[in-house]
């Protein structure tokens, strides 16, 4: 093969990764929006504000600082499979923010899940409907209980950490339902504290 095919291969190679880039690059952050994902980013942008209403409300009062509000030196709960954490505070906003939470939940029967979560994918307070009592049955808590873990997993962790305006991704959960996955990036004091998150229904699962 000579210098100028290999050079034209090359080319087309490097074209080829670019385009596949841009692709899957749509693919994850610039889909289409239909009627109902525009709701639900209504819906996430405005949680998004109440929560950060909330914290502004804790900072400005006094009830939290800055550095409490983006701790994320995460203690180990004992006795807890998979592990839990708390955090400074976790406690503190954890009713509060569960109510604005659940009344999102409550929006549209098609919504899965609502929640708030830090930067690496802690979870400081979940929907009522997640968030019962732990009993000491690994299963039973495993889907009733799943406040204050870290969620890390790709999709988890692509939420949390993303900055664009929003990240809507496919999401197959741990009941093997697929949902989608729409994230908008939480910014307080013009800091990257997490994302809000809502999950809904919208491909058959069967």
């Amino acid at each position: 093969m000579n210098t100028t095919m290999k050079h034209i291969l090359y080319v087309a190679a490097i074209f080829v990764a670019i385009l596949a880039f841009n692709i899957n690059n749509l693919s994850a952050r610039d889909q289409i929006l239909d009627e109902f994902d525009l709701e639900i980013q209504e819906w996430t942008q405005s949680c998004n504000q109440e929560i950060i209403s909330l914290f502004e409300n804790y900072l400005n009062s006094g009830g939290l600082t800055l550095a409490q509000l983006f701790d994320t030196f995460y203690i180990p709960i004992p006795g807890t499979e998979p592990p839990k954490y708390s955090t400074q505070y976790d406690k503190i906003l954890e009713k509060s923010l569960q109510t604005i939470l659940d009344s999102y939940l409550n929006k549209d029967k098609a919504i899965v899940y609502v929640m708030a979560v830090d930067k690496y994918g802690y979870l400081p307070a979940y929907n009522s409907k997640f968030s019962s009592s732990l009993t000491g049955r690994r299963e039973e808590e495993f889907k009733n209980n799943k406040i204050k873990r870290i969620l890390n997993d790709r999709i988890g962790l692509a939420a949390s950490k993303n900055t664009n305006s929003y990240l809507i991704q496919l999401h197959l959960l741990d009941s093997g339902e697929k949902i989608m996955d729409f994230s908008i990036p939480l910014i307080v004091e013009n800091r990257h504290w997490g994302a809000v998150r809502i999950g809904y229904m919208k491909y058959n699962n069967n």
